[in-house]
């Protein structure tokens, strides 16, 4: 939403709620222009969803939201304040679900990952004792400690995968809850 179509302003509310405020011209511009779909089951607009996301984000972690959002004129709904809120928080539940689908699949990928590289480190340590029992000499301890090296970085990538890469998924499905549990209120006029 740019500011010649909307403006929205965040507040912290007095009930110990965050307040996410947008002020629309009609109800159409929170919701994808080419989605055919009733007001019910359409997509948030792209503008929509990032100012709300990037507003909540601002909010204190623990605090429940409130999105209120105000129109200047409900458009062509008949009766906004019984679609935009269904809408908002579906679309918030749906984007609960694929953060919570991305991290499944990231711990399943990262147990593939675990593997190979747990069977790329054992070759490699499974190569260094062969060498060591037929070589000696300089040029051999090189490639015995490059062998080492490489069995290592074989196994970083699911490390760093179980150890960091969820974190910013469980932020991101966190704050998707938030939203999805946000009450939502639609003002007219």
């Amino acid at each position: 939403m740019n500011a010649a179509r909307a403006e929205g302003l965040a507040v912290a509310a007095t009930n110990n709620t965050g307040a996410i405020e947008l002020r629309l011209t009609d109800g159409a511009q929170l919701f994808n222009n080419l989605d055919p779909f009733p007001f019910r089951e359409r997509d948030l607009s792209a503008e929509a969803e990032q100012y709300i996301v990037e507003w909540a984000e601002e909010l204190p972690k623990k605090q429940p939201i409130e999105i209120v959002v105000h129109l200047q004129s409900p458009g062509s709904m008949q009766d906004p304040a019984a679609y935009i809120p269904a809408a908002i928080t579906g679309w918030f539940r749906t984007k609960e679900r694929e953060q919570a689908r991305a991290i499944r699949q990231l711990f399943h990928d990262g147990r593939l990952a675990f593997l190979i590289g747990l069977a790329g480190l054992a070759l490699c340590m499974a190569l260094i004792w062969l060498l060591t029992q037929a070589f000696e000499g300089p040029f051999m301890r090189v490639v015995q400690e490059s062998l080492v090296i490489v069995g290592w970085v074989v196994i970083w990538r699911p490390a760093e995968m179980f150890l960091y890469d969820w974190v910013p998924l469980l932020r991101r499905k966190t704050l998707y809850r938030r939203l999805a549990d946000a009450t939502v209120t639609v003002r007219t006029g």
